[in-house]
């Protein structure tokens, strides 16, 4: 096996790419219903569409809707390999501050307590997150407590930016014909809509968005949004007797008769749950904004069709017409789609073992692009990326893992050899 020679120079380019990238603001946006969801999704898309056609790439591409394509041509005297890709999303999270990104590095981190804001105290703790202790020694890049990092997933942009411009600059590694593939909008369920499958052209494609080092994933959740609308009657307090109905107090009641043991906080490994995003209330009206989680099919049917009759229940005891609730499906677990192509899953894990990382394959608590495509027609397992304690002000990337996702990219390139 040829060894990946990953030196300074090219450390530092992996480095600097994903500090330019983390600095772009491109946050989604949910109430949107344009593609991207947001204008500033646009900024972060042509700069990585400009650097691609700058490394040399072919038929790079930048559609209308913010999908970016571009294709490492093949290296081979005969080509008998099939097309694979890789993909990686460049929006983040709505669930805190993506504006104003400051990117802090922590060289040989020491283990302890990571003071990242003088001014606010602010403090990243391995007493809190029990995880950063395996970092110790490692380059740790982290926000400095005002905004997430983006690492989820501009840290699988940059590792597959720079591995594609690795392969260009190493000819003698040699390699079938590679699709790249980068998304808006994942973070709000909609990446994989309008991707283009068939310009694609790729057999299958392995999304580059997990966390920890070895992660392997091709099970994900079953996944549904619900939104619960619920109205009231608005009085003046002073004559309400007998006459108001409070919806915002009616919305607390609904939410108490969900089951309260089954929350992402009280769930782990396989078990699903109901996750109650958002409320927004007053007196005359309230709308809940849940998503609904299962890996098992017929248990998230059963889900979906609870928080129904919950909604019957409160109706039978409020009035009917009090509440009503719109469930729509956002995606279904990949796992049934590689029946007869572990090959995929295969491939993948030993060029993990290549790189001297053991591969830790489990199912993902919560949805990749790699999902929807499955079920588009392109097998789409997942693979990590290093990002740590995604969309917060707690997130942070070790350089270490993110040069080892490079070389399991790499890996996988050049061992696919008539696998389809």
């Amino acid at each position: 096996m040829q060894t990946i020679e990953f030196n300074l120079e090219w450390k530092l380019k992996l480095q600097n790419r994903f500090i330019n990238y983390a600095k772009i603001y491109s946050t989604s946006d949910p109430e949107s219903e344009s593609t991207p969801s947001t204008p500033q999704q646009w900024n972060i898309a042509k700069y990585i569409f400009e650097e691609l056609q700058g490394l040399g790439l072919e038929q790079v591409e930048l559609d209308g809707n913010g999908y970016i394509y571009a294709f490492i041509p093949s290296n081979l005297e005969e080509d008998n390999e099939p097309t694979i890709g890789f993909i990686a999303h460049y929006d983040t999270s709505p669930d805190f501050n993506g504006q104003n990104v400051n990117p802090i590095i922590w060289d040989d981190y020491d283990g302890g307590d990571l003071l990242l804001n003088k001014e606010t105290g602010f403090v990243l703790s391995p007493n809190k997150f029990e995880n950063l202790r395996q970092y110790k020694g490692k380059t740790l890049i982290t926000t400095d407590g005002t905004s997430l990092l983006g690492a989820d997933d501009k840290a699988g942009v940059a590792e597959i930016v720079t591995a594609a411009e690795y392969l260009l600059a190493h000819p003698e590694i040699k390699h079938g014909r590679i699709a790249i593939g980068f998304t808006p909008d994942e973070e709000i369920g909609r990446g994989a809509h309008k991707f283009d499958v068939e310009k694609f052209g790729a057999e299958w494609a392995y999304t580059m968005d997990g966390s920890e080092a070895g992660e392997l994933e091709y099970e994900n959740f079953n996944a549904a949004s619900a939104v619960v609308e619920i109205n009231g009657l608005s009085v003046h307090p002073g004559y309400a007797y007998g006459k108001m109905v409070n919806a915002a107090l009616l919305a607390a009641e609904f939410a108490s008769m969900l089951p309260k043991e089954e929350t992402p906080s009280t769930t782990k490994g396989f078990e699903g749950f109901y996750h109650l995003m958002e409320i927004k209330a007053d007196v005359s009206h309230a709308k809940l904004e849940y998503i609904i989680r299962d890996h098992d099919e017929v248990k998230f049917d059963q889900r979906k069709a609870v928080m129904q009759q919950v909604v019957a229940q409160f109706n039978t005891i409020h009035g009917e017409n009090t509440a009503h609730v719109v469930i729509k499906e956002q995606y279904r677990n990949m796992k049934q789609q590689f029946e007869g192509k572990m090959h995929i899953i295969d491939i993948a894990a030993q060029a993990m073992k290549d790189a001297n990382i053991e591969p830790k394959i489990k199912a993902i608590r919560g949805g990749t692009d790699g999902a929807q495509l499955s079920y588009m027609g392109l097998p789409c397992p997942n693979i990590f990326a290093g990002g740590m304690n995604f969309h917060g002000p707690y997130e942070y990337v070790a350089l270490e893992t993110m040069e080892k996702a490079v070389k399991v990219i790499i890996n996988i390139a050049k061992a696919v050899k008539n696998a389809n």
